[in-house]
């Protein structure tokens, strides 16, 4: 399976793994699935350290590196048909981060992984949620 980490999973792999229930876990770890993330999820990681609700080291650039050499990932790059995609999406908010999150899911066919309960309505791409 092939899975796209919502920006709050790849912060629970890299900090706090114990927070995935057994059967997440299980699938995250299943070295047969893909794991894959969205640079959106980077650009939202360092707004939420800037605004001190996630703590980073203070260098935040070297802090984003070194997770991303710790996780194994592979990047589902942004481009033109994920922005387009983005604003059909069908999502209940506007929330730009969501809506590319869940674009970069329809594009490239990827499950994406996710505690966020705005994300799991969708019949546009496939979910894994975290209950």
């Amino acid at each position: 399976m092939k899975l796209l980490l919502d920006t709050h999973v790849i912060l629970w792999s890299a900090a706090e793994p114990e927070r995935f229930p057994q059967d997440i876990a299980m699938e995250l770890e299943n070295e047969s699935n893909e794991l894959w993330f969205s640079p959106i999820s980077i650009w939202e990681i360092l707004l939420l350290a800037e605004k001190q609700q996630i703590i980073l080291r203070a260098d935040h650039e070297k802090s984003i590196r070194k997770m991303l050499q710790k996780l194994p990932l592979r990047e589902a790059v942004i481009n033109h048909e994920v922005a387009i995609q983005s604003r059909y999406v069908d999502l209940p908010h506007q929330d730009p981060a969501d809506r590319f999150l869940a674009a970069t899911a329809m594009v490239y066919d990827l499950t994406l992984v996710t505690a966020d309960r705005r994300l799991t309505g969708s019949k546009k791409f496939s979910v894994l949620p975290i209950l």
